[in-house]
């Protein structure tokens, strides 16, 4: 199991509210005890706060002030925008970013689970590699669809928007928009045991579906695209996965397919 960085420890608990006791740990991750979860999960909710359409502007004018204007812009996608990107793009890119590694390291209360019931969504966190896509979405009539994207990853204010290198398959290295967990947010998770992974997954519900459903879509459109995630896939098979990753899910599936023919048409 991946230890807790340093920054990430409070008084005998990581980050993400969990004992950093080895015998306790070991416990969760084999179940031992019952559920095994009272006082762990769920975790604490934090002083969560959306942010106004006002921050939201003015985090999007911030990220973008070094952004040169008439260039198209470049969104780095790991989790839902690779199935669902919801952009006008012009061209999608296989692509791979250094630095950070992808994983279930954000809370979710309300898209795929609730205040007393949180699910799991994706997040990058620094360390390690990340394969995925690159969106290029052109410059002109731009700023309607930046304000969606920003409604729908920055209005907990968890992320960090960032601009990140990246390179393309075909060779390219450009420099792409994409969104980093902020570790001093209350929605960060960080590393999690198995008992928590395996009761989310088969609980967590929220506005959007299940925790499991946004993973096996992930999965699926990961696989589609020719960058299979070995860990997400053997997160699933260890905390219980459903025949839908097994490929039934339509939407993912198509969404996935569409993505690999822009791959196919770039590589």
């Amino acid at each position: 199991m991946k230890k807790p960085s340093p920054e990430a420890i409070i008084g005998g608990a990581d980050r993400t509210g969990l004992p950093t006791d080895a015998a306790a740990r070991k416990a969760l991750d084999s179940g031992a005890g019952g559920e095994g979860l009272a006082g762990i999960y769920p975790p604490p909710n934090g002083a969560v706060v959306y942010l106004s359409d006002a921050e939201l502007d003015a985090s999007r004018a911030q990220a973008f002030a070094t952004h040169p204007a008439p260039d198209d812009i470049w969104i780095f996608g790991y989790g839902s925008l690779i199935w669902n990107p919801g952009l006008p793009v012009i061209e999608t890119v296989r692509a791979q970013v250094h630095g950070y590694h992808r994983g279930l390291f954000m809370w979710s209360r309300r898209n795929r689970g609730t205040v007393e019931q949180p699910g799991l969504v994706l997040a990058i966190d620094r360390g390690g590699s990340c394969p995925g896509m690159a969106f290029r979405l052109p410059y002109d009539d731009s700023a309607a669809h930046l304000t969606t994207l920003w409604q729908r990853e920055m209005s907990l204010g968890a992320y960090r928007p960032a601009w990140l290198p990246c390179r393309l398959i075909d060779g390219r290295r450009i420099r792409a928009l994409s969104f980093v967990i902020k570790r001093d947010s209350p929605a960060y998770a960080g590393t999690l045991p198995d008992a928590v992974l395996r009761h989310v997954l088969r609980e967590a519900r929220g506005t959007y579906g299940t925790t499991r459903e946004y993973v096996e879509k992930t999965v699926l459109a990961l696989r589609a695209a020719g960058i299979p995630d070995k860990h997400l896939e053997q997160l699933l098979s260890r905390c219980g996965s459903t025949t839908q990753c097994a490929g039934n899910d339509d939407e993912a599936t198509d969404g996935a397919e569409r993505t690999a023919e822009g791959v196919q048409r770039q590589a």
